[in-house]
């Protein structure tokens, strides 16, 4: 039985928070300021209708409540290619409401490539999610987090840096249950 959202509740325990591939997640966690949306769209139009109203949502949410979504869309956009299309849809949706420069949509997807990559290259497992997931950002929480940060330009290195000394076995290990593991 699929279960996209205790999936990526998983991923982002184990690896977003856990490897701290996104040193700004842990907090907002802690604070119970994530909103995961369980998206049953079955084509990017009902997806595209979707973002709308949670882009809405989270700029009419305070942020003490809500300060980022995350819409896991586990029927629709499986193939990475079509799902890297679509995100030039979403930033079109974002301007068409006047929410430039307030909000963004960040990028995750279980095959995520990162351009000229090997599609094997353990650095596309920094935006790897167990489904495919539009993340909706506020523009000023990413400004404080990164002025709060000590070295923001390091974090994609040292990710990708982290994962290499992981390699593709740390990789799904972070994802066994541990009676899996000893068995």
């Amino acid at each position: 039985m699929m279960d996209a959202i205790g999936d990526t509740r998983r991923w982002m325990e184990r690896a977003v928070i856990g490897l701290n591939l996104c040193p700004f997640a842990k907090a907002v966690v802690n604070k119970g300021q994530v909103r995961m949306v369980l998206s049953e769209a079955r084509d990017e139009v009902a997806l595209l209708a979707q973002l709308g109203e949670e882009l809405l949502h989270l700029r009419d949410t305070p942020a003490t409540d809500t300060d980022t979504t995350l819409i896991v869309h586990p029927h629709v956009l499986q193939d990475f290619l079509d799902y890297n299309d679509f995100l030039d849809v979403t930033d079109g949706l974002v301007e068409e409401l006047g929410l430039e420069g307030v909000l963004q949509v960040a990028s995750f997807h279980p095959q995520y490539r990162f351009a000229g990559s090997d599609p094997d290259d353990i650095a596309n497992f920094t935006n790897r999610s167990p489904w495919p997931t539009l993340h909706l950002l506020r523009e000023d929480s990413v400004s404080r987090a990164v002025e709060a940060f000590p070295d923001p330009d390091g974090i994609v290195e040292r990710n990708i840096e982290t994962l290499r000394k992981l390699g593709h076995s740390g990789w799904q290990e972070l994802f066994q249950d541990p009676q899996e593991s000893q068995g």
